[in-house]
């Protein structure tokens, strides 16, 4: 049952070809989408939440997660030359292993896309807040963010009302509007068919590399060693952990694979995109983390020889007594960039930086969110949800009911939860796609040996492994109420599955795909 209702890969790739999207990308536009997918809410706000769990030693976190992503990236690689068809994970997983763990899949990228448009979307109302505040208006501090709502929820679970617990519940939000005006904006866009063309997101990317050369050309000659010291004061699990938490800065650069269908020479180009985009970011994380540390410095706040929980009532509590402005450590900053640089004396320019955030973010809420209602969709199509969630708009011609439902998720996640702890969550589902797509290269190269295979990911039997156990290893570096998020998601979704979408899939009743509208349909074993 665990490994039943493969689908087969001939019929995905023969209904690919008939009903197929144009192919229109190059390698130059697959590796600006994926930079444009990957530069976001990671870099521009997490840099401080991983600063609190590991001090300098975030830089080796960068690399850890980078190097993770890497080797994950060259086994999408393999299977998306062979497989040149949107649905990414889920669609490999369904064609190799089979129904049920392509539905886990699907079901963990709820949390990857989801999630994370929702981490996102905190991270943009930071950075408007921000920009509105140096403009010298302030938003509303109960409808500002959820920060007083998480100090509340602590105390209910039984936390101690230390001075900073109630330090946050006394200056804390309790809604975060302006993170449910993006996210609703968001769905609408998406609902009337608005989408992001190559041009707009290439614009939208030069805007984010602009502001991070601006970052680097203004810290990097300021940077100074003893700001490194001590470098790991949490040690190695602060790494890791940190490592863990700002994977999510790398996430989006698989969306260059869900492009597949749409790229010229896919089996040659969609590597390339995916390997270029990830390269090309790591380098920017690297020395932008160089520069704030080191302009800075990034020491993170300990209790009693133990680092705050970021994002905890009592991580704000405490940076609330601090202060704001210059004298707040790194660490404290909802805008971290843009701290960095008011904090050297270059405010205008750290507006600037904020600026360009507030600009370039809602184009990844836009394309997480896409991504959803994409897998969403995919799943409809194969009778594992209702068939009303792949419903088009008549006018529109959009899948709305399926992106109304997302945004509502989504919209919700974003009110009351703060950046990293939806960061984390979304974290536990993407390193979940990813474990399954190493697996999944490795079976494919037992079971269907004489495929052609356009891209052959170098000493496999080496770099699947090491994808595998750098997700497994960054999961549990993961908080423990993000590891467990993973687990009874996945539980929620096996009820799910055997109580509605096994008796309803298409390929479990024998209809695999029709190839076109007039087309017979395609029938296969029934299992």
């Amino acid at each position: 049952m665990l490994f039943d209702r493969v689908k087969p890969l001939d019929a995905i790739l023969a209904t690919a070809e008939k009903k197929g999207l144009h192919r229109s990308l190059g390698p130059f536009q697959l590796t600006l989408l994926g930079i444009g997918a990957v530069i976001g809410t990671g870099i521009f706000v997490l840099t401080a939440e991983a600063a609190q769990k590991a001090g300098p030693g975030m830089v080796v976190s960068f690399m850890v997660a980078g190097f993770v992503c890497a080797v994950a990236a060259l086994c999408y690689s393999e299977l998306s030359s062979m497989v040149p068809v949107a649905g990414s994970a889920y669609t490999y997983t369904y064609a190799v292993v089979g129904e049920m763990m392509a539905w886990m899949v699907g079901w963990a990228l709820i949390l990857e896309y989801a999630v994370g448009a929702s981490a996102v979307a905190v991270g943009w109302s930071n950075h408007a807040m921000g920009l509105l505040h140096g403009l010298g208006w302030d938003f509303p501090i109960p409808i500002k963010n959820a920060d007083a709502l998480m100090a509340k929820v602590e105390l209910l679970f039984g936390a101690s009302p230390t001075p900073d617990i109630l330090e946050a519940l006394r200056v804390g939000g309790w809604i975060n509007v302006p993170a449910i005006i993006i996210s609703a904006a968001a769905t609408w866009l998406l609902v009337i068919g608005t989408t992001e063309s190559a041009r707009v997101n290439a614009v939208l990317v030069l805007v984010k590399i602009a502001a991070l050369t601006l970052f680097l050309a203004l810290t990097l000659p300021v940077l100074h060693a003893e700001n490194f010291k001590p470098f790991a004061p949490t040690g190695a699990t602060g790494v890791f952990g940190a490592a863990a938490s700002i994977f999510f800065a790398y996430v989006g650069f698989d969306a260059v694979s869900t492009a597949a269908e749409e790229t010229r020479n896919p089996q040659r180009n969609v590597p390339i995109g995916l390997i270029g985009s990830l390269g090309i970011c790591t380098i920017f994380y690297l020395l932008v983390a160089s520069g704030a540390i080191g302009a800075i410095g990034a020491q993170p706040l300990m209790d009693g020889g133990a680092a705050f929980s970021p994002g905890s009532a009592e991580m704000t509590g405490r940076c609330a007594l601090i202060g704001a402005g210059s004298a707040q450590p790194l660490v404290c900053s909802k805008e971290a960039l843009v701290h960095v640089l008011e904090t050297i004396g270059w405010p205008a320019l750290g507006r600037l930086v904020g600026l360009a955030a507030v600009i370039a973010l809602p184009s990844v809420v836009l394309m997480m969110m896409f991504g959803q209602t994409r897998v969403f969709f995919t799943m409809a199509r194969d009778g594992l949800l209702p068939d009303k969630l792949a419903s088009v708009h008549p006018r529109f011609k959009t899948p709305h009911v399926v992106t109304v439902v997302t945004g509502i998720g989504t919209t919700i996640a974003a009110a009351v939860l703060p950046v990293g702890k939806l960061a984390d969550y979304s974290n536990s589902g993407t390193l979940f796609a990813f474990f399954m797509v190493s697996i999944a290269v490795m079976v494919l190269r037992k079971t269907d040996p004489n495929r052609k295979r356009p891209f052959r990911t170098p000493g496999l039997w080496v770099i699947a492994p090491l994808a595998i156990v750098g997700c497994v290893v960054l999961y549990f570096s993961l908080p423990l109420t993000a590891i467990l998020v993973l687990p009874v998601w996945g539980a929620v979704g096996l009820l799910v599955y055997f109580g509605y979408s096994r008796s309803r899939s298409h390929v479990g009743r024998g209809l695999i795909e029709p190839m076109d509208d007039d087309d017979p349909p395609i029938y296969g074993v029934k299992n």
